[in-house]
């Protein structure tokens, strides 16, 4: 008995050395190539260090052909949306493909929405995580202590600009900072001006789905609901105090869930906060959740079977 106990360690022991089966080569090979788009005050890699940490290398290892985008840390969503668009077409013509699958978080998501409402004919889908499709409250509050043209907005401006501008220049991209301009689309006013004008995927109640396809494009999306998760995470805290600007709606730190709708809901209430959805800080989230990691992956291969 313990000469088969041995065997069956070496057997096991062995066995976590081999690549992975292959049942998982290709699960997350989609049709199309995916472009990741970052949200507020966000970045493609720093260094070694990815705004999307270890999302799009867990993509990469079964088979999906993955992008992530920069585009301005602090600007208007269409500002953005332009800077995006230029990147799709780009990594279009580098591949040869026909249309993009597009994953933005947060600011991202209207960023990627914009490109697919001007350029359907070059996206097969828009995924909105924690997606300010309807305005932040935490905006609206921003906004309300610091009023349009007055020296308080001059101050914070001036700071979030170097911010932004701080970001920028270590991530490499040279692309003007606005911060002003992204605090106005991100609130609530500034989202509902946005949606009359690309309308595709947003919810007509308040917090219902969305049209699952427009104008040939699939729209999908999910967020967390649960501010603090992981008491190591040092954000976790001010993310927890920034969620009573909601009033006790279902939110994840900085979107209320019901706004974080787009097309098809996957899930609202993920036990993640804003920054666990792109697996921040460090992967220091909720392990009593899913990986986020996990939900992407598992995305991918939802596109996947769809034959995006």
């Amino acid at each position: 008995m313990k000469r088969f106990a041995k065997w069956l360690t070496a057997l096991l022991f062995a066995l976590s050395f081999l690549p992975l089966s292959a049942s998982a080569t290709g699960y997350t090979q989609t049709r199309y190539p995916i472009v990741l788009v970052h949200g507020f005050l966000g970045w493609d890699s720093i260094g070694p260090y990815d705004y999307w940490f270890g999302i799009a290398d867990a993509l990469r290892r079964d088979g999906a052909q993955v992008y992530v985008a920069q585009v301005s840390a602090a600007n208007s969503t269409e500002v953005r949306g332009e800077q995006l668009l230029t990147y799709v077409k780009q990594v279009l013509a580098a591949t040869g493909a026909q249309k993009v699958n597009l994953i933005g978080h947060s600011h991202g998501g209207p960023t990627a929405r914009y490109v697919a409402s001007v350029a359907p004919e070059l996206v097969a889908s828009v995924t909105s995580v924690g997606g300010v499709n309807k305005g932040s409250q935490v905006a609206d509050v921003i906004r309300g202590a610091v009023a349009p043209g007055t020296l308080s907005e001059a101050v914070v401006g001036s700071i979030v600009n170097g911010v932004a501008g701080t970001i920028a220049f270590l991530s490499g991209d040279s692309s003007a900072q606005m911060s002003t301009a992204a605090l106005d689309s991100l609130t609530t006013a500034g989202a509902a001006k946005f949606n009359a004008a690309y309308p595709e995927g947003v919810p007509a109640t308040a917090c219902g789905e969305g049209a699952y396809q427009a104008r040939g494009v699939y729209y999908f999306s999910w967020s967390g609901a649960q501010p603090f998760t992981n008491f190591l995470d040092p954000l976790d805290g001010p993310l927890s105090v920034l969620s009573l600007a909601f009033l006790g709606q279902k939110n994840d730190g900085l979107v209320a869930s019901c706004s974080s709708h787009l097309g098809r809901v996957i899930r609202d209430d993920y036990g993640m906060n804003h920054l666990d959805e792109v697996n921040q800080v460090a992967g220091l989230v909720n392990l009593f959740e899913t990986n986020p990691v996990t939900l992407y992956r598992q995305h991918a291969n939802r596109l996947s079977e769809m034959g995006l």
